[in-house]
């Protein structure tokens, strides 16, 4: 794929203050209403590309739960002209607060240019205005790309649009069950297995420059961890282990894994130095450690055992030390994942027959639970720390499917996948 370049910054209009803000930490609040008209162009692949994109956007942002597209059969004013001012009055009957406006050109040699602009319709000032420039096979990249400037424009934070999803993909019987990894878009779109099925896979982890996936393989003998280069397709173990490696994950810089190794029947937390290939033992207690994820900065890790008694979450130094328990509620805790902005910590619990999602603060106050189910687990941030993704299974005998809920514990969404899905773990957002 051709990564898409923003080589220019249009600001056409005079400099003001966004008089348009959503706040995204209240738990429920009205979707502001956005108006996305298909994008401009003069020739038939334009108009059509310029439709393609302006839906994606209009999908992505109704997703999101913070926006409300209009119908475009609402629309008064239709322009011909992005470099015109809109008739803001024609738009603000219709109650829209926001619009986006864009064109499409392609040459002869099939390079693309896109032209968005961003409209605060209340105070008639232009917010945001871009050019991309792509070819038109990555229309989708493009909207998304459009989709993270508006939703960063419009509630200060990144956007998250423009990632994928790293999964394992699931088909057959219960008792035979395939499990492969692949990858997607955050929206479901543009499935691709990566493995062939032959043997399973489990526990997929992005790498910080998501052009690496970790992850647990059975395709030797013992279980162990594999590292896979996206762009080779190269795959190939980390290090030789004695025992069973397992719950892999990366360190902030990309440098390290961190991961669980077995040995005589105990669980610990070890780290690899991708470089040097040297590793070092972390825990050493005669308990099940496992499921260590560092903290944005790579000062701390938060882990799971049971050396209380239960498994619960613990937080410790990159080094081992320090290591103190910081979950105490009814249940067990597993699956704990540090938030990109390092204030929260998702977790998965179970509790009276059922699976739980929640978020505890790195001290250990502030829990709170966002979902619960029959089999709720595996929970991956969104690189703005806004939204989760997490494996759910609504009954027995039913397959997993990914499913996403904002961090509000609001906006539940099941993630299109073409097959049965689980273990999903979201990119940073692509470069």
């Amino acid at each position: 794929m051709r990564f898409i370049l923003v080589f220019a910054l249009m600001l056409l209009a005079s400099p003001a203050w966004a008089r348009l803000e959503i706040d995204i930490t209240k738990g429920h609040l009205d979707p502001m209403p956005i108006a996305v008209p298909d994008f401009l162009g003069t020739t038939d692949p334009e108009r059509e590309t310029g439709a393609k994109i302006a839906a994606l956007i209009a999908q992505n942002l109704t997703r999101s739960g913070l926006f409300k597209p209009l119908d475009k059969a609402s629309f008064i004013e239709h322009q011909s002209n992005i470099n015109v001012q809109p008739r803001f009055a024609d738009w603000r009957i219709i109650h829209t607060d926001a619009l986006v406006a864009g064109q499409i050109t392609i040459d002869k040699d099939n390079r693309m240019q896109v032209a968005f602009r961003l409209w605060d319709v209340l105070s008639e000032q232009q917010l945001v205005g871009l050019q991309l420039a792509s070819t038109p096979e990555n229309w989708r990249r493009i909207a998304h790309k459009v989709s993270d400037a508006i939703y960063r424009k419009l509630t200060g934070e990144n956007g998250y649009f423009d990632t994928r999803i790293v999964f394992i993909s699931e088909s057959g019987p219960k008792t035979d069950r395939v499990k492969r990894l692949a990858i997607m878009d955050q929206d479901g779109a543009n499935p691709t297995f990566l493995t062939s099925g032959n043997y399973t896979v489990l526990t997929p982890r992005f790498s910080p420059t998501a052009q690496q996936i970790t992850y647990m393989s059975y395709a030797t003998r013992t279980p162990s961890v594999y590292l896979f280069n996206i762009e080779t397709g190269r795959q190939e173990a980390l290090g030789d282990f004695p025992g069973m490696t397992f719950a892999p994950r990366f360190s902030p810089d990309g440098g390290k894994v961190i991961m669980s190794l077995v040995q005589g029947g105990n669980s610990d937390i070890w780290v690899m130095n991708l470089r040097t290939r040297q590793r070092q033992r972390l825990t050493s207690a005669p308990a099940i450690d496992t499921s260590p994820s560092f903290s944005p900065d790579g000062a701390h890790i938060v882990f799971n055992s049971d050396r209380g008694g239960s498994p619960q979450l613990y937080v410790m130094n990159a080094d081992g030390s320090g290591i103190h328990r910081i979950s105490f509620g009814e249940g067990r805790y597993s699956a704990p994942v540090w938030s990109p902005r390092g204030d929260l910590i998702a977790f998965t619990q179970q509790y009276k027959g059922k699976f739980h999602i929640g978020v505890i603060r790195p001290d250990g106050s502030g829990e709170r639970i966002l979902t619960t189910a029959y089999l709720d687990e595996g929970p991956t941030w969104s690189p703005n720390g806004r939204v989760l993704m997490f494996t759910r299974e609504t009954r027995p005998g039913a397959g997993p499917h990914i499913w996403s809920i904002d961090l509000t514990g609001s906006n539940l969404r099941k993630v299109a996948t073409p097959e049965d899905s689980s273990d999903p773990a979201w990119s940073p957002l692509i470069q």
